[in-house]
C-alpha cells in the first residue's frame, strides 16, 4: 500500500503513518529549520530471510489473483481469494482495517486494494463484473511472524486496447529498471531519476501524489521512497547499502499525473479519468545485491547482481 507524498501535521495522521511525518516550512515562505534525515531500520540477513517467508506469501496471493483475472470475475471474489490463501498461511493482513487519513472516513474494508482503469490505488472491492477492455491493480500485504510483505500488480482483462498495453509494458519496466539499477547506482536519487526519465521518453505520467516506502515489521517505514526525483529525495537522500528493504512501487499514467480521492476516502483516480498502471515489490539491498522478496520462486527471489549487470 501506496504512502502518502510529503504528508501533513501528526493529528490527522494514521498510526502507522506516524513515523513518515516530517517537519513542513510554514506558509508564507517563512524559515525554519531543516528536516532531520529519516532514521532507517536496517535488516539483518535473519531479518530479511524472515521478510522472505511473508514475501512468498504475498506472491502466492497475486499468482492467483493472477489465474483469475478474466472476464466475469469480480475484485470481491479475488479479496475472498486473497484472504483465504493468508488464512491458510497463518498471515495477518495489512490492508484490513487501515485507518484512513481522511477525517470521518471508514478504516479500509478489505485485504486487497482493487484500482480498476482510472483508479491509481486503494480502490475497495466490489461486485461489479469485470469486462473484456479492463485493467485492474491488486495490491496486497501481509504480515508473517512478525515481519511485512507487500505488492501489487495491475492485469489486463481479456485483450486491451494498445495504449493501454503500453501503459502495463512501461510501468513494469519501470518496476524492473530500478531493481536492476540498484545493483550498480550508490544512492535512490539516482534510482529515480532513471525511473522518472524512462516513464517521461514513453511519453507517460509518473503520478508523484504517493510514493514507496520503507518496510519491516511494519508495513510503512522511513523512508519515503519516490519514483521520481523530490526535493525532500535531494535533501535526505537514500544510500542503497545492505540492510535497506524498500517497497518500490511505481504508478503511471496515461493522461495526467493529477489524481483526487473519491467520497468512499481511500480510492483515488486520475482527474482525467484515464488509466493508470501500478506494479510493486518489496525489494532488500544485500552484500550480493538487491534481492526481490516478494517473487513466488526463490530462483527468482536470488540477488539480481549475480543475474544481470542492469
Amino acid at each position: 500500500m501506496s504512502s502518502h507524498r510529503n504528508m501533513g501535521s501528526r493529528p490527522r495522521l494514521p498510526a502507522l503513518f506516524s513515523g513518515l511525518t516530517r517537519r513542513q516550512k510554514p506558509a508564507g515562505g517563512g524559515g525554519t529549520r531543516a528536516e532531520s534525515p529519516p532514521v532507517i531500520k536496517l535488516k539483518s540477513p535473519r531479518e530479511i530471510a524472515l521478510m522472505r517467508e511473508a514475501g512468498r506469501v504475498v506472491a502466492k496471493a497475486l499468482e492467483e489473483v493472477r489465474r483469475m483475472a478474466v472476464p466475469g470475475v469480480t475484485t470481491a471474489e479475488m479479496d475472498h481469494a486473497v484472504a483465504t490463501i493468508f488464512r491458510a498461511h497463518d498471515a495477518t493482513p495489512l490492508f484490513l482495517g487501515y485507518p484512513s487519513s481522511v477525517k470521518g472516513k471508514p478504516p479500509f474494508p478489505a485485504v486487497i486494494c482493487a484500482s480498476v482503469n482510472e483508479q491509481v490505488v486503494h480502490g475497495i472491492p466490489n461486485r461489479r463484473p469485470l469486462r473484456e477492455g479492463d485493467i485492474v491493480s491488486i495490491d496486497t500485504g501481509c504480515k508473517v511472524n512478525g515481519w511485512c510483505g507487500d505488492a501489487a500488480v495491475t492485469l489486463a482483462i481479456g485483450t486491451v486496447r494498445p495504449e493501454i498495453q503500453k501503459l502495463l509494458d512501461v510501468t513494469t519496466e519501470t518496476l524492473a529498471l530500478a531493481i536492476r539499477a540498484m545493483g550498480r547506482c550508490h544512492s535512490w536519487l539516482e534510482v529515480a531519476s532513471l525511473m522518472e526519465r524512462y516513464v517521461k521518453s514513453q511519453g507517460l505520467y509518473v503520478v508523484e501524489k504517493f510514493v514507496g516506502h520503507g518496510i519491516g515489521q511494519t508495513m510503512h517505514e522511513e523512508p519515503q521512497v519516490p519514483n521520481f526525483v523530490s526535493k525532500g529525495l535531494r535533501q535526505h537522500d537514500i544510500k542503497l547499502e545492505p540492510g535497506v528493504v524498500l517497497a518500490i512501487e511505481p504508478m503511471v499514467a496515461l493522461g495526467t499525473k493529477e489524481v483526487r480521492t473519491l467520497d468512499d476516502g481511500w480510492t483515488v483516480e486520475t482527474k482525467d479519468r484515464r488509466p493508470s498502471a501500478h506494479f510493486e515489490h518489496t525489494v532488500a539491498m544485500t552484500p550480493d545485491g538487491p534481492r526481490v522478496i516478494t517473487y513466488l520462486e526463490d530462483s527468482d527471489a536470488i540477488p539480481i547482481a549475480t543475474v544481470s549487470s542492469g
